[in-house]
């Protein structure tokens, strides 16, 4: 395709090939409506469950969420993206997530607690090793699930300058320098015993941050100091309006890019919750379904429009629209998207020039 002509933005929406996924899909999406149209399947790396967008747009990152885990490169220029090399081992198991610092993929390894820093060439290729794993410690009261460290994710503050990853084993946050390709402990928070904190999305100000927690279905209120490096818990808000009768684990995270509203997904109980900021509080204002079963993983459109949902069970990609004056959301569509768990990264409407869906933001 050549430089500069208008096309419809692309969507990129990972998934579980183990449990029937088909890969990396890549949609259209209509900017006026939000709706994705579906243009291709590319299944070359198992379990592409995360996704992280390139700055210039033209290279697609993706974990691959196995035992042995790893991660690959797509070339996104075309309708279906192509592999730039083999699956490059990350050196930790079960890697969930991942976001770009400085130069580098970094992956958190659920399985193995730790994350991992691997260089990306001027090209956007791999390097072919990482060039450095850090290892997380610790445990917590909740068994089976915090015998251990279990680094859920990994992404750069709003400065750009550290990388903050979310573990939900050891009930805590860790900031850390990447420092010639190793990353280095700065600080640790610790959050309350038992929550379970999943993923954190920093308020669009950079002087706030949000954990939602899995084990808890909560979500704590941090200040964040970037020049510092420190993040300071001071309040916790449930994300369901009573007790679950069943099983409820929080997932995905959004902000608005007003910071006047967040959405949480939680699973098993299959909602998206509306909360508001007040002051520094957020305040739960309604919850809705989620439009599907079992919601992994939630990322907002950059104009705050829409919002859309991976439903992992149900197997299926659902987008609302947003009400930019409550933040409630009104179910618009869905499409199809067997063990869908990472919704989407966008290319803007010309080949010169992209932006990612907010994600937790850009997580």
């Amino acid at each position: 395709m050549t430089d500069g002509v208008r096309r419809q933005p692309r969507a990129f929406i990972g998934s579980f090939t183990a449990a029937g996924g088909h890969g990396v899909l890549t949609a259209a999406m209509d900017e006026q409506s939000g709706t994705l149209t579906v243009l291709s399947a590319v299944d070359g790396v198992p379990d592409p469950s995360y996704l992280a967008l390139s700055p210039d747009g033209g290279t697609l990152y993706t974990v691959s969420e196995t035992s042995d885990g790893a991660v690959a490169a797509f070339r996104v220029t075309g309708d279906k993206p192509e592999l730039t090399g083999p699956p490059v081992p990350v050196g930790g198991s079960g890697p969930t997530y991942l976001s770009l610092l400085d130069g580098h993929v970094l992956t958190a390894n659920y399985g193995s607690g730790s994350v991992t820093a691997v260089p990306v060439r001027a090209d956007g290729r791999l390097a072919d090793a990482p060039s450095g794993v850090f290892t997380h410690t610790g445990s917590g009261p909740h068994t089976p699930r915090q015998q251990g460290p279990h680094a859920h994710q990994v992404q750069p503050d709003p400065s750009g300058r550290w990388a903050v990853s979310v573990d939900l084993g050891t009930d805590s946050v860790r900031v850390c320098a990447l420092d010639g390709g190793t990353l280095a402990l700065h600080r640790e928070t610790a959050l309350r015993p038992g929550s379970g904190p999943r993923h954190l999305a920093f308020h669009p100000r950079g002087e706030h941050a949000y954990v939602v927690n899995e084990l808890a279905p909560t979500v704590t209120v941090c200040r964040w100091d970037a020049a510092e490096g420190t993040l300071r818990p001071f309040g916790e808000t449930s994300v369901l309006p009573s007790s679950p009768d069943g099983d409820a684990f929080p997932s995905g995270i959004a902000v608005s890019p007003d910071g006047r509203f967040v959405w949480i997904a939680t699973r098993g109980e299959n909602v998206l919750s509306v909360l508001a900021l007040d002051g520094e509080e957020l305040r739960l204002v309604a919850t809705v379904p989620c439009g599907g079963t079992w919601p992994r993983a939630i990322a907002l459109h950059p104009s705050g429009r829409f919002l859309y949902v991976a439903n992992e069970r149900s197997g299926d990609v659902t987008w609302f629209a947003v009400d930019p004056a409550t933040g409630m959301l009104r179910k618009s569509g869905s499409i199809e998207a067997p063990a869908a768990s990472c919704v989407v990264r966008v290319l803007r409407s010309n080949s010169t020039t992209s932006k990612a869906l907010s994600s937790a933001p850009i997580a």
